[in-house]
């Protein structure tokens, strides 16, 4: 009864359990694994705790991470800081195409000044003055046009020796739409100046 086992006995109880498929762990049994510390184990139950109760909470904290996400990307605007940034204006590539527009001088950004001029000229009654208006407008028009087309057969060409191997799809006409706008109000804020090589 109270004897020990034989060496034999004992033997063939261990080559038993070897033999039986490992069986899953027991919740209770130990786990296997160092246990964390205090401070990891605090912030676990803290982001647990932060879980939002009903759904009303949960949009609000929706909000309230997207307004801080928009904050984060008007900073990048005006700093140009690369990681939070908008997706249409990441990139090696969006980057030349922006200081490609910004280091030279387009006639499409003045096309809003412009279009006020010849609007207050417009409502002068004169008889010849309309059609000096009219001709204004048309020059002006043609300008524009003519500056894009330069400006975007150049700008294809440098993208295409600069990253060959990049996707530059959409490149040129978001440097295009980027000349319609007056340079101090453009975001990403210029990082170049004019004349400097991008």
């Amino acid at each position: 009864m109270f004897r020990s086992r034989s060496k034999d006995e004992q033997a063939a109880t261990t080559k038993v359990t070897a033999d039986q498929p490992q069986q899953p762990r027991d919740p209770q049994a130990p786990k296997g694994r160092p246990t964390p510390k205090r401070s990891e184990a605090q912030a676990q139950r803290r982001s647990l705790a932060k879980t939002p109760a009903n759904r009303k909470e949960a949009t609000k904290r929706a909000r309230e991470a997207r307004r801080a996400d928009l904050a984060k990307q008007r900073e990048a605007l005006a700093g140009g800081d690369e990681r939070y940034l908008p997706a249409r204006d990441k990139g090696p590539v969006r980057r030349f195409a922006r200081d490609f527009v910004d280091s030279r001088f387009s006639v499409a950004e003045y096309f809003l000044p412009l279009a006020v001029v010849i609007l207050v000229l417009s409502m002068i009654r004169a008889g010849t003055m309309q059609s000096y208006v009219l001709l204004l407008w048309m020059v002006v028009i043609v300008l524009i046009v003519v500056n894009s087309i330069i400006t975007g057969f150049q700008l294809k060409r440098q993208l295409r020796q600069r990253f060959p191997d990049e996707n530059r799809r959409g490149a040129v006409a978001y440097a295009l739409m980027r000349t319609l706008q007056m340079r101090r109000l453009r975001l990403p804020k210029p990082q170049v100046r004019r004349g400097e090589r991008p």
